[in-house]
């Protein structure tokens, strides 16, 4: 497949690019190299071969949930510097 300037022009303004002469030509030059590559591969013959869905043969281990202690409310309110009865304060970001 030949990549033109057309085609370089047409998908820069479908990503909204712009290019200078000297960059559409080394884009060009490099969808060429891309284009032949797969050109490439789509020529080695995988009958038979099964498709893989990951690249190795192991498999996620999930870690189980488990229940582990936890603070009150209280002590999680002594390490802040500012706090009310029941809540953190900070400070304000949005003004009205």
């Amino acid at each position: 497949m030949d990549i033109s300037q057309e085609t370089i022009q047409h998908l820069a303004h479908l990503a909204r690019l712009s290019f200078e002469p000297v960059q559409q030509a080394r884009i060009q030059q490099d969808l060429s190299n891309m284009v032949g590559f797969i050109e490439q591969l789509q020529e080695v013959d995988t009958t038979g071969v099964e498709p893989l869905l990951f690249m190795s043969e192991a498999t996620n281990i999930w870690r189980t949930d488990e229940i582990s202690g936890s603070i009150t409310q209280q002590e999680a309110l002594k390490s802040s510097p500012i706090a009310s009865e029941h809540y953190f304060k900070v400070p304000t970001v949005i003004k009205k």
